[in-house]
């Protein structure tokens, strides 16, 4: 894990920097969006791709192998998440013979789609706003997250 939010650290690398030759392979700046809804209360990329994982797999288990977390940290994560709130983000079963499962909320999905949309205008807003800043990148930036100190 690389953050209290349920990133992974292969999450973070893969927003590295984007090519510096100066060319049409650049990419646009690349947004990583957390938000303090409270104190303690907190959603980012790791949290919203646990519920995705959890709405597609029907499993925080799943879920969790799927992003590489172990089922407790899952577990722990969405269970911080449905005490966050005045309803449940993940609904679970308990496992027996039938076995377990769990579904994203309605609640849950409405987080995940306003995450989403935010993510979307805030990338759209920062490719704006920061292109004049980007096009005078060194053509030899350091490499990837880590290289510098990140002061932001």
């Amino acid at each position: 894990m690389s953050g209290t939010d349920g990133e992974t650290a292969a999450e973070g690398a893969k927003r590295g920097h984007a090519a510096a030759d100066g060319d049409a392979t650049r990419s646009a700046p690349a947004v990583s969006l957390r938000v303090d809804l409270a104190p303690g209360v907190r959603i980012g990329p790791g949290k919203v791709a646990l519920l995705e994982a959890v709405g597609r797999t029907g499993s925080i288990s799943a879920a969790g192998r799927a992003l590489g977390m172990s089922y407790r940290r899952a577990w722990t994560l969405v269970d911080a998440l449905n005490r966050s709130f005045d309803g449940p983000v993940v609904s679970a079963t308990a496992g027996g013979p039938g076995g377990g499962g769990a579904e994203v909320t309605p609640l849950g999905r409405d987080l995940v789609d306003a995450y989403r949309d935010l993510e979307r205008r805030t990338a759209s807003l920062a490719a704006e706003r920061m292109a004049a800043v980007s096009a005078r990148l060194s053509a030899d930036p350091p490499p990837g997250p880590g290289a510098a100190a990140d002061e932001d």
